[in-house]
């Protein structure tokens, strides 16, 4: 799947994540610290969905048990996740929010 849009980049506020859903594929949408930022929208460690937590210094935070993940490259900074999830590449064009989920960063 190449780059498809996603949303207008004057849809996402800041620090406040925007589900979509792109070939079946959850994805968390993150404008903060400057980019805009696409991480796969389920917890590693839980079936939550990513979006609902709380974004903060590059991280998002699962709402149910707290593990927090670097929105750059997917890893997670505290228990009880172990294990990364997957980050995809973003592009923005004029206003609009392209991202690719078959190219993981």
């Amino acid at each position: 799947m190449p780059f498809v849009r996603v949303c207008a980049l004057s849809e996402l506020e800041d620090d406040t994540p925007k589900r979509v859903e792109l070939d079946s594929t959850p994805v968390a949408l993150v404008r903060t610290c400057g980019e805009v930022f696409a991480i796969n929208d389920i917890c590693s460690h839980a079936n939550v969905s990513l979006s609902e937590g709380e974004v903060e210094d590059c991280q998002i935070e699962c709402w149910l048990h707290g593990s927090s993940f670097d929105l750059r490259t997917g890893k997670p900074s505290g228990l009880p996740a172990t294990r990364p999830v997957p980050v995809y590449p973003v592009k923005i064009e004029g206003d609009d929010v392209l991202v690719s989920v078959t190219q993981e960063s």
